[in-house]
């Protein structure tokens, strides 16, 4: 007979279910206590909670009841448990647990002798090449915490997070648990020890050898977790499952844009320099930190080319391959720019110029820096809310973000919110930076490179309205016979324009239905921020492949185009149409 799993022989002895039939010799698996690689428990009742309390319906009652469970187990069978296989009558170890002691005293599995991950001489020892090979279920998946290496891949399909679980797949699983702490459990490193397979070289990251001329060697850390686009200059998205779980997007997983090397800034030497009608004064961090009112401002920041990889599909663009996820959420506090300008007694209200114009630290080869302007006009229409930043959320505003100043004008493009602020001024021409004149422009389907005139385009500032499904992502194999989906992600318009409904479709767009919108507190017409959002759709019946569907509409009831093929442009930017997941539903 098959072993049961822990999970189950901990249920049937607290339920006071006969559990004599079975062998005591079971082979737990990490479904024991729903948990793997730092995701979480996607089963209905976990999505009606909040993501900080998402095992907290199951975890403590069902670890709590196994533990009861497994030290009765013990108990009855006088000698404790012991992990084995039965083949053909005999007791065989499986090969995973090779060179791992479990130790047992009246009954109760004590927790390993060594810290969970640390060093078993016994086990061999692999590469981390060698791990990364492992991350698909043809190879094995395998993940690693500490300094050790684990073969999951009997688990996978028992995850309650479905196909989540890859995001880990040839990885660390400690970033995701850094995340997700309640994953650091006594119970929890017990049974993820069962799947040890060995120890893993170098687990300390060792600083690459840099050339003294390399303009990125001072780059900063970044989260393992985020995806590149590129690594010099470094680029990056969150995983797109994890992007709707938070309204606030913690600061490492925040999506990464830089055009150029991230400047080293040594705050004795800093300075914000104004050019202003009325003198050019220069400001230390230290009196905007310490000398004016701290405001703060939550808004949405996104890349002008957010989900480019649809465009790439119709037509090869120029730009990152972004996906779906270059787009973040947080809340940012400073100085006012307004009340800065007030400060040195300057009124943007009557200030004789067309824009404002921000320059940055990161600079060219030819010592150009970055920069950008927006129309006077929209500062104006903006200036209680634009602000020069200095922190996120709550914390000191990390280096590839800007540190240490950023200005921030909500609902405007995130190429116009320059990090690593060093300049502000008015001029009578928009900034005549590269990124300025001859990028983020927007143009029709028919104009290419051979016919492209950029100075006839007018600069994006505020975005079209977009959306996005986050979970489940593109290719997943939903439960068999599922009759419905649970869907979540993002909504959100440019200017301002708050999110007033979000329409989904499990059948390409034949039908629609009405998604749940969770309040992002910001008042209809200054909804900075974007609106997350969830729903729970039935699957068309008999069908074992399915596209869903999500639109947004805005307050000014702009909606989403509904094909990528209308919208192409060259340098694949404002691609908001419908977006669309194909998702599989096997057959029960």
């Amino acid at each position: 007979m098959a072993s049961p799993n822990f999970l189950t022989l901990a249920r049937r002895f607290s339920v006071g279910l006969d559990v004599t039939k079975y062998p005591i010799k079971i082979t737990p698996t990490l479904s024991a206590i729903q948990c793997s690689a730092g995701f979480y428990n996607y089963r209905k009742v976990s999505t009606k909670s909040s993501t900080e309390n998402h095992h907290s319906f199951n975890f403590e009652s069902s670890a709590r009841k196994a533990a009861v469970a497994l030290a009765l187990a013990g108990t009855i069978a006088g000698t404790g448990l012991y992990w084995k296989y039965r083949t053909n009558g005999q007791d065989k170890a499986p090969k995973k647990l090779e060179g791992l002691s479990v130790p047992s005293v009246q009954g109760k599995v004590l927790a390993a002798e060594l810290k969970p991950g640390a060093l078993q001489k016994s086990l061999p020892t692999y590469s981390a090449a060698e791990v990364e090979a492992h991350s698909n279920k043809e190879n094995g998946i395998w993940v690693t915490y500490g300094n050790g290496v684990y073969d999951i891949t009997e688990y996978v399909d028992q995850h309650p997070g479905g196909n989540k679980i890859l995001m880990a797949a040839g990885k660390s699983i400690e970033p995701f648990w850094d995340i997700y702490s309640v994953h650091k459990n006594d119970e929890i490193f017990e049974i993820m020890e069962t799947y040890r397979i060995g120890n893993i070289k170098d687990v300390a990251v060792r600083s690459k050898s840099r050339d003294a001329n390399d303009p990125f060697k001072d780059e900063p850390s970044r989260s393992p977790l985020l995806i590149p686009s590129s690594q010099k200059p470094f680029n990056a998205e969150p995983p797109v499952q994890l992007l709707a779980e938070k309204f606030l997007t913690p600061n490492d997983m925040f999506f990464v844009r830089n055009h150029l090397p991230v400047p080293c800034v040594c705050l004795d030497d800093y300075t914000l320099d104004l050019d202003l009608s009325t003198g050019k004064p220069s400001l230390t961090y230290q009196q905007l930190t310490q000398n004016f009112p701290k405001r703060s401002v939550t808004t949405t920041i996104q890349c002008a080319g957010n989900r480019r990889s649809e465009m790439v599909k119709i037509k090869p663009v120029k730009g990152l391959n972004w996906g779906s996820a270059a787009i973040s959420n947080a809340k940012f506090s400073g100085v006012s720019l307004n009340e800065l300008l007030q400060h040195y007694n300057v009124n943007i209200d009557t200030v004789r110029a067309k824009y404002i114009v921000f320059e940055g630290l990161d600079v060219q080869p030819d010592g150009s820096p970055y920069g950008a302007s927006i129309p006077l006009e929209l500062a104006r229409m903006l200036k209680n809310d634009i602000i020069v930043a200095y922190e996120m959320n709550g914390e000191i505003l990390p280096r590839d973000h800007g540190y240490p100043l950023r200005v921030i004008i909500p609902g405007v493009v995130g190429a116009r919110q320059v990090k690593w602020l060093k300049k502000i001024y008015f001029s009578p021409e928009e900034s005549t930076s590269h990124w300025q004149r001859r990028d983020y422009k927007g143009f029709n389907s028919s104009i290419d490179w051979h016919n492209v005139d950029f100075d006839k385009s007018v600069s994006i500032s505020q975005l079209p309205v977009i959306s996005a499904i986050c979970d489940p992502v593109e290719g997943t194999e939903l439960e068999p016979g599922a009759e419905e989906v649970t869907l979540k992600g993002y909504a959100w318009s440019g200017g301002g324009r708050g999110i007033i409904r979000v329409d989904v479709s499990a059948d390409g767009g034949n039908t629609w239905h009405e998604a749940t919108l969770k309040p992002n507190g910001q008042t209809p017409y200054r909804s900075y921020a974007w609106t997350l959002w969830e729903a729970d759709i039935p699957l068309p019946q008999g069908q074992s492949k399915t596209e869903l569907v999500v639109k947004a509409v805005d307050v000014s009831y702009n909606v989403q185009p509904d094909s990528v093929a209308g919208i192409w442009n060259l340098r694949g930017c404002l691609s908001n149409a419908w977006h669309r997941v194909n998702v599989t539903v096997p057959s029960p």
